[in-house]
């Protein structure tokens, strides 16, 4: 007969994980919610303010409106998919590759998801600098296409693109390493099964038998690449140097928090920005669960 231990022995080994994440993940999660009803400026007590804060967020802050929001779209439905589906391709002509090159290799790939913020934007802001030392704009006057030099990172109309692209190429993150290892260990009997009844080229290959077979791996890979879509503020910040960037061109929600609530210190309405990303970023993830999923 079990005894009580035995009967409970799985909560026990469950408990430190379950402590961990009510202290790290759910308190301030509902901390976040609660204060998104007060008025709260970090030195007096928070008064309730009700759903203020919500209507404020769509009727009074028209920069959220008219430039926060929409950045945020932008950026997360260009970079979120398109970096899955970059590190879905790269991690398939990897897998095609012998062991010594593709280790190599994907560690190189790996390598940009690893390095600081402050690190790439020094490597980027080379590139993109606003004078004639910058390497884009010595190779544009070089060439005649322009005949002075462009302000990349100050420029509304670049400085987005700019991070999309200093985005997606720091993409491959463990997102990257899940679908290797997914593409790599699939069932060759599997693949072998495949083109005795019919599959004839790679495409098919990939479309009928590799997605459907690593499921788990794509749904994890896309869940990393929308919170990581969503929860990005730096780049912008740190290449363009300021924080709201040039005309808000390349301010997203994250960047909105942190002016309210330590620029500003009106927490309630930050708690209620932040409230508005989780929801964004849960969506989105139910959306790619319903993609992947069984």
């Amino acid at each position: 007969m079990k005894t009580w231990l035995d009967k409970k022995a799985h909560w026990l080994l469950l408990a430190p994980f379950l402590i961990l994440f009510a202290i790290f993940i759910l308190l301030p999660v509902l901390a976040a919610v609660g204060l998104s009803f007060t008025y709260f400026n970090t030195v007096q007590t928070p008064t309730w303010a009700g759903i203020q804060n919500y209507i404020s967020l769509m009727t009074k802050d028209p920069i959220f409106m008219q430039k926060i929001l929409p950045n945020t779209i932008k950026f997360a439905v260009i970079v979120g998919p398109g970096g899955f589906i970059l590190s879905f391709f790269m991690a398939w002509l990897l897998a095609q590759l012998t062991r010594g090159p593709r280790t190599v290799l994907a560690v190189i790939l790996y390598s940009p998801s690893m390095i600081g913020g402050v690190t790439m934007s020094v490597v980027w802001k080379v590139i993109f600098s606003s004078d004639q030392a910058g390497y884009l704009n010595s190779m544009l006057l070089s060439l005649g296409v322009i005949n002075e030099p462009i302000k990349w990172l100050q420029s509304e109309q670049f400085l987005m693109p700019i991070m999309i692209l200093v985005s997606l190429w720091s993409s491959m993150g463990v997102g990257f390493l899940a679908m290797l290892s997914g593409v790599i260990n699939g069932d060759r009997e599997i693949y072998e099964a495949a083109y005795i009844d019919g599959v004839s080229n790679r495409f098919q290959e990939i479309m009928y038998i590799t997605i459907p077979t690593m499921k788990p791996q794509m749904l994890f890979g896309a869940t990393m690449a929308i919170v990581n879509a969503f929860k990005t503020s730096d780049i912008g910040v740190q290449l363009s140097g300021s924080n709201p960037t040039p005309q808000y061109a390349g301010s997203l929600i994250v960047n909105h928090i942190q002016d309210y609530g330590f620029i500003r210190n009106e927490m309630g309405y930050a708690a209620a920005l932040s409230v508005v990303l989780l929801l964004l970023i849960f969506f989105s993830s139910r959306v790619a669960k319903k993609l992947f999923s069984d």
